[in-house]
């Protein structure tokens, strides 16, 4: 997605935070294409964000970590994953993490009521190569090492960081998450708590950029955001659902993309040499009514 996302960044980002960060792609596209100076990475699931701080401080300890359970679990990878989720479950070590991130079906991470990782593996696969997962630990860890700050609190306390110069990027749970009705997060966020923190962070002109619920196929997530927050709104074609894929069925997503009116401003007022791969990739892009009261 982020070949969509990044045409969207103003000119001068100092810092990029992404309070609901996960796998960071986000930030990752953008430091490769010298969209931001410095990075912010926040995620309330802590051993995730303990996992990044390995990859950015102990990138070699980590790949040595996860190439002995790499190995080590083909004498029954089946029994060798569950006993290293029970593991995972009881210590929160960072390289079981990995692990189990490199094993699981689809790469769908879900959670019990309890907080537990409870996903099963992909017992067709080993998960990756221990010289290809080096590569890629020690890629990210070059790009984002030295720039990045790291920390695991509620998203409100870390967009209060945000300055004028900088960039909030937002990926936040779909509306309705919950421990009871979608284990794919250890927290639930309602939307209304989503939207008075949009609130404050209007009053304050933050530029921000969220991704937020859509539609697969006939089917809507949630609602939108309201047109009383003044947003631009867009939709972005994501493609195949990697989710109905996994429940038997062929259905197309699309999501919604919301710039902030400080974002919008801002962006009017400067220049911006968007890279040319992204440019082309913009074409794809079509815009939605601002003042839609459903994605379309």
């Amino acid at each position: 997605m982020a070949q969509y996302i990044l045409p969207h960044f103003p000119a001068n980002v100092n810092c990029l935070i992404e309070p609901f960060c996960g796998a960071s792609a986000i930030s990752l596209s953008a430091r490769v294409n010298g969209l931001t100076k410095k990075i912010i990475l926040n995620d309330l699931n802590e051993p995730l964000m303990h996992l990044w701080k390995e990859i950015l401080e102990r990138p070699g300890d980590l790949v040595k970590q996860y190439e002995q359970l790499w190995h080590e679990q083909h004498s029954d990878k089946k029994e060798y994953f569950f006993k290293t989720r029970e593991k995972f479950n009881s210590t929160h070590q960072p390289h079981h993490l990995l692990y189990l991130l490199a094993r699981i079906v689809k790469g769908s991470v879900r959670y019990s009521s309890s907080g537990s990782f409870n996903q099963s593996a992909d017992n067709r696969r080993s998960g990756m190569r221990p010289n290809t997962m080096r590569q890629n630990i020690f890629d990210v860890s070059s790009v984002l090492s030295g720039i990045t700050r790291l920390s695991s609190v509620d998203f409100r306390e870390v967009v209060k960081k945000a300055k004028k110069h900088d960039l909030v990027y937002m990926d936040p749970p779909y509306q309705g998450t919950s421990f009871t009705r979608d284990h794919r997060y250890l927290n639930g966020l309602t939307y209304d708590e989503f939207i008075d923190a949009l609130k404050v962070m209007n009053q304050k002109d933050v530029s921000y950029i969220i991704s937020y619920d859509g539609q697969t196929g006939k089917k809507y997530h949630g609602k939108p955001l309201p047109n009383s927050l003044s947003l631009k709104h867009l939709h972005i074609k994501a493609g195949r659902s990697s989710q109905a894929t996994l429940l038997g069925n062929n259905a197309e997503t699309i999501e919604s993309l919301y710039l902030s009116p400080a974002l919008v401003d801002r962006s009017g007022s400067e220049k911006h040499s968007i890279p040319t791969v992204l440019q082309k990739q913009q074409e794809i892009m079509f815009e939605g009514n601002r003042r839609s009261t459903r994605v379309c």
